[in-house]
């Protein structure tokens, strides 16, 4: 049985930076790996990570990993893990539906009972009961079947870290805070460069930019799953906050969100008022096809429309001639990073990229377009 460890689930094409986080953070043995990254456990890099990570999307407390190609092996490999070190006699522990995945064992219905079963089984014998009352907390199980490995998981987080509690629910087509955050993190802005987005939508990049810019924990406004885990010193989790809240900056920033729909404008400053960084960017209403800063250099981050989220893909082709139209007639010191699935992004814009690096949004398939400035700089 392999030792205890985390795991952090990121969306594809953000597993090195959010590894580059964790070491950052002090985590040991950090292994990215496809979809997620892995590192030793560690109760107060748990909280930590929790708080403060950008680019992953929870934070899972992996029990164990073993062979199952037969549900009794699942029986007894889920029974043989230390639950009593985490769930209480009295904890709730529901099973999440997993995945199974070239393995012998299918049934996604058929493993969430069997799992279940074996934990409760264990626990049951660990606190000398035989029926748990599942009355206060959630430890929430998860597990995935790959090629008959199986791999067990507390849920330390709760709602997916992207959810900062900062933006609306229900805006149409938007992009996901982990990787607003891991785009800003890709341009290598940190807060001394004029910043730009001219397609700021709801504001997510020019936020997520101004709260890399403070250094400010991204989870400071949210509460977690394990927050209420009677195994965690609670000591830990104020300890954490008053470290996140230490290591802030507090300086002046050029960060400014554009878009052309008013409305759009408009919510982009409540969700930053909501974030805490209204004094720190700025949006106004502007058209991106005349996008013309004054400023010698500065960084774009930009999600301009796909033409998914267009009626006519052919519009987002002429958007995108003539934001390279404008691009090119901006001043040398200025680098571009851009994010589109449109497979015919660089023939339209007029330009083709520095670098290109595969993401997804969501389950859409994108790349970040990179034009470095004159120089050939990327920092």
């Amino acid at each position: 049985m392999e030792a205890l460890c985390l795991a952090v689930p990121t969306l594809f094409g953000l597993e090195g930076i959010c590894a580059e986080e964790l070491k950052r953070m002090g985590a040991q043995d950090v292994r990215a790996e496809n979809g997620r990254v892995l590192c030793e456990y560690d109760p107060a890099l748990l909280v930590r990570a929790n708080l403060c990570l950008r680019t992953g999307e929870r934070v899972l407390l992996r029990l164990g990993r073993f062979e199952a190609s037969a549900f009794d092996a699942l029986f007894e490999g889920v029974k043989a893990l230390p639950w009593e070190q985490f769930i209480p006699k009295d904890g709730a522990f529901p099973v999440q539906a997993g995945h199974s995945l070239n393995s012998a064992l299918q049934s996604i219905p058929a493993c969430q009972r069997i799992i279940k079963k074996a934990a409760a089984t264990r626990l049951g014998e660990v606190y000398h009961i035989q029926t748990l009352p599942e009355m206060e907390g959630l430890y929430q199980i998860r597990f995935s079947i790959m090629k008959d490995t199986a791999e067990l998981f507390l849920d330390t987080t709760g709602p997916s870290l992207h959810k900062r509690g900062y933006r609306a629910e229900g805006v149409a087509a938007p992009l996901r805070e982990t990787l607003a955050a891991g785009m800003v993190l890709l341009s290598h802005y940190r807060g001394k460069d004029p910043f730009r987005d001219p397609f700021c939508g709801s504001g997510t990049i020019p936020i997520e930019a101004a709260l890399i810019a403070k250094n400010r924990a991204p989870g400071l406004s949210r509460s977690f799953a394990a927050q209420r885990w009677k195994s965690l010193d609670k000591r830990l989790w104020s300890q954490e906050v008053d470290r996140a809240k230490d290591l802030e900056y507090h300086g002046d920033y050029d960060i400014l969100g554009s878009d052309i729909d008013p409305k759009a404008v408009s919510l982009a400053k409540a969700n930053a008022r909501k974030a805490g960084v209204a004094d720190t960017l700025r949006f106004e209403e502007a058209d991106a096809t005349q996008f013309a800063p004054s400023e010698p250099s500065g960084k774009v981050v930009t999600n301009p429309p796909y033409g998914e989220r267009l009626s006519d893909r052919g519009e987002a082709e002429k958007l995108y001639a003539a934001f390279g139209r404008a691009w090119r007639q901006m001043p040398p010191g200025w680098s571009l990073y851009l994010l589109s699935s449109h497979t015919e992004f660089e023939r339209t814009f007029g330009r083709t990229a520095d670098k290109k690096r595969k993401l997804y949004n969501g389950m859409l398939k994108c790349d970040l377009f990179q034009y470095f400035d004159k120089k050939g700089a990327r920092g």
